[in-house]
């Protein structure tokens, strides 16, 4: 077995080699062989030194690198605070809406998964052979509930919501809340109900939610895939690259128009021609006034497809206006959503920093344009620990992307039951419609707003002290008497704790009313409650300093007594200032 010695040797004899080589300019062939060579030497040597090294060495490689999993995040006390908020609201709108809820495995059976992503297949994260089966994480909450629903028969007339974390192996942006493992809360509806209510139901719950949950202006752009599939159809896609050239128009959100074009044509088969043709319709965007439009284009109207689409977004707009939230929405015909799975009206929301920073969508340029597309900057490669190669992306150039999107499915169900059925059995369908939620991307844009409001980051509300001896049998038995009242109470376990550290410990928490105890005042039946409030100087949160030695309260009123308080009455949204 060659030593350290003799493989350092030939290290320097193959550089010498290399050198006079490129000095001779001899053929490339060579001089590949002998890097090639010389790459394996060094390979060799680092085996070998990894192996037999020095104890430091070992030492070093038997370190545990404390972090977590690219594309994951750890949340806090204060973030997990405002997640909860984000996730009550989704959850109430959920119910008022008449949902109800299902959880499904983390997992599925690979089968289940395949074939129903399209172009983002790719993302799925594969487990390895567990007991016989194939399994990968779920990417998505919308094929589970398909799934569920085809076990159950197919018959289900229901409203569903799921919350729960998906995973999908993309290049992650963290700061935007772009992850590989994210929260998702879904709402859908399944059953054969009169045309577009169901539609518009889930347009407007999804209109309630964003606005309770304080985004800022949000757009829900709609389209139908019935009027996308038409438009391909009548500038001349061919049939087997409709779903392909769909899922390259959905791009036209953060891509230029030349770009989106050139993988149509370039990287998809596409005729150039055809694609200048989408480019006339994709660019249009607007409300109803947009459905005379196309109603006036005679190619259009001639198409079966792109007609019944025409005419379920007019019954669309309509109830929209009744449910009184058409100023929130866009219809754009650039919408096309990649998943293979929709067949009619989809949708998602988008804010405004959802594009890039300083990306605008303008209009396609026609075909005579000969501006070539901008360069894009190349990403950087960054292998990971099974060394495979990912992109390195700059969070700088990347907007939050879309925070809720869905729409009509109505053969997913219908592909599960007749995948089971025996054969020549006829295999129920179930029409479905829903709604995706992104929490980690709303969690993304509401988090600042909530730390510079200065949120808490927990309920608590009274912290019971003790004056003097530590009296800890009274503290624990007042404790108790107010959390069994509803009241959320705290304190210091400790036996006889010091004054000063049990305010300490009672203001990192902002916790507002301090409950002290002391012996003269329970002989009289009496307890202190001082209140405590804090405000923003310059940017920080700082306690209002307050001369005010408390308020004495009777013992037995003391429950009453903090209900009464408009601290208590006002304490909803976990602001507390």
């Amino acid at each position: 077995m060659a030593t350290v010695e003799d493989i350092n040797h030939e290290i320097t004899q193959q550089s010498a080699l290399l050198s006079d080589l490129r000095l001779q300019n001899a053929e490339a062939s060579a001089i590949d062989e002998a890097k090639k060579r010389l790459g394996e030497l060094k390979k060799s040597l680092a085996t070998i030194n990894g192996a037999g090294g020095s104890k430091d060495a070992a030492k070093k490689k038997d370190r545990l690198l404390l972090k977590t999993a690219k594309g994951t995040l750890d949340y806090g006390p204060g973030e997990m605070f405002c997640r909860a908020h984000i996730e009550n609201i989704v959850r109430e709108v959920f119910t008022t809406y008449g949902g109800s809820c299902l959880d499904t495995p983390v997992f599925e059976r690979k089968d289940v998964l395949a074939g129903k992503y399209g172009e983002d297949a790719k993302l799925i994260y594969d487990l390895k052979d567990q007991g016989g089966e194939q399994l990968a994480l779920r990417y998505d909450h919308t094929v589970p509930l398909a799934r569920y629903l085809a076990m159950a028969g197919a018959t289900i007339q229901s409203k569903i919501w799921q919350v729960g974390k998906v995973y999908r192996r993309d290049n992650p942006v963290m700061s935007k809340g772009r992850m590989r493992e994210f929260l998702q809360a879904d709402f859908d509806m399944s059953g054969v109900w009169d045309p577009m209510i169901p539609d518009a139901e889930i347009v407007s719950l999804l209109c309630t939610i964003l606005t309770r949950l304080d985004v800022g202006e949000f757009t829900v752009k709609i389209n139908h895939r019935k009027i996308l599939d038409g438009i391909f159809e009548v500038c001349g896609v061919p049939s087997d690259k409709i779903r392909s050239i769909s899922s390259a128009v959905d791009k036209l959100d953060k891509l230029p128009w030349l770009e989106v074009k050139k993988e149509m044509t370039e990287e998809k088969g596409l005729d150039p021609e055809v694609a200048d043709k989408i480019g006339e319709y994709v660019k249009h965007k607007g409300g109803p006034s947009l459905l005379g439009q196309l109603k006036a284009d005679e190619a259009l109207m001639g198409n079966a497809s792109a007609s019944q689409g025409i005419l379920d977004m007019e019954l669309l707009f309509t109830l929209l206006q009744a449910y009184k939230v058409l100023d929130k929405i866009s219809f754009d015909l650039s919408l096309a959503r990649g998943l293979d799975y929709y067949t009619g009206i989809i949708y998602e929301a988008i804010v405004e920093a959802s594009a890039p920073p300083g990306f605008t969508t303008t209009p396609p340029v026609s075909s005579e344009s000969t501006a070539p597309p901008p360069k894009k900057k190349s990403a950087k490669k960054t292998k990971t620990e099974d060394g495979e190669e990912d992109d390195e992306i700059d969070e700088s150039q990347v907007g939050v992307g879309s925070i809720a999107a869905g729409g009509r499915y109505d053969n997913l169900v219908g592909m599960f039951t007749a995948a089971a059925a025996a054969e020549g059995k006829k295999a129920p369908g179930l029409p479905c419609i829903g709604v995706s939620i992104g929490l980690d991307r709303i969690f993304a844009i509401v988090w600042p707003k909530w730390a510079e409001k200065g949120m808490r980051s927990k309920e608590t509300m009274v912290y019971v002290m003790a004056v003097g001896d530590g009296l800890l049998e009274e503290r624990v038995r007042l404790v108790q008497e107010l959390r069994e009242a509803g009241i959320k109470t705290d304190f210091l376990a400790k036996k006889k704790p010091k004054l000063p550290a049990q305010f300490a410990a009672g203001e990192k928490d902002e916790v507002p009313f301090a409950i002290l105890l002391g012996g003269d005042e329970l002989k009289e039946g009496l307890v202190v409650v001082k209140e405590q409030k804090w405000e923003i100087q310059d940017g920080k949160k700082v306690k209002i300093q307050s001369a005010d030695q408390g308020t004495k309260v009777k013992r037995e009123e003391l429950v009453e007594w903090l209900k009464q308080t408009d601290t208590i009455k006002g304490w909803s949204s976990g602001r507390l200032i």
